[in-house]
């Protein structure tokens, strides 16, 4: 459940340490998705969770680190769903469309944590420019290994066919959220449509039996 200043805790009302950290991370999440790293400000983060400035500069020093400390969770979250995709069957059309659902799923999340990852305003930062450049190379690391074994490709030739597949994911599925509320064109038909054509393609290559 998200954090307002109706359901933030009182000022003043304790929590363990890592549960008041998941706190403000959630707020900080919020605020961050709704205005963009620059124009957060740490007082609205400390408001939104309803405690004082002092209190969150205990946990983070500053916004930076705050915004890196949840990009990080953020970062995982995907990786993680797109590993799970992959090893959730051997079918390999089952695969591929399991993959593409996963980012479907985290992109059309309430909570907005993609736009984090895939359209911060602080790309210039090379912190953060690593971590988003981290989450496109693992999700394709974790593509191209089921490529390379199936296909007999090498590695590099499995890595651009899977940096392809992620990036067809994760651009359309932002697409299909920005131009629809997902009435006219539900989330499952339009994750099932890219996988249906990232599926022609991949199947072109044929499975290795070595």
């Amino acid at each position: 459940m998200s954090t307002t200043p109706e359901t933030a805790p009182k000022r003043g009302s304790r929590l363990p340490r890592l549960a008041r950290r998941a706190q403000l991370l959630e707020a900080a999440q919020e605020v961050f998705v709704a205005n963009g790293y620059h124009a957060a400000a740490m007082d609205d983060i400390a408001d939104r969770a309803g405690v004082s400035k002092p209190v969150l500069y205990q946990h983070f020093p500053g916004k930076l680190d705050l915004y890196l400390a949840l990009l990080d969770t953020s970062c995982d979250a995907i990786v993680a769903s797109v590993q799970d995709a992959l090893k959730s069957t051997e079918d390999n059309k089952l695969r591929v469309a399991a993959t593409i659902h996963a980012f479907y799923d985290y992109v059309a999340n309430a909570q907005g944590a993609f736009r984090l990852v895939f359209e911060s305003d602080l790309t210039n930062e090379p912190a953060v420019r690593e971590r988003v450049d981290r989450v496109t190379h693992a999700c394709a690391e974790a593509v191209s290994e089921v490529i390379s074994a199936d296909a007999g490709l090498n590695h590099e030739q499995s890595m651009v066919l899977a940096v392809s597949l992620v990036g067809m994911a994760q651009v359309s599925a932002r697409y299909w959220l920005a131009v629809g509320d997902g009435t006219s064109l539900p989330q499952e038909h339009a994750a099932d449509l890219v996988a249906s054509l990232a599926w022609r393609g991949i199947r072109g290559f044929p499975r290795s039996d070595s």
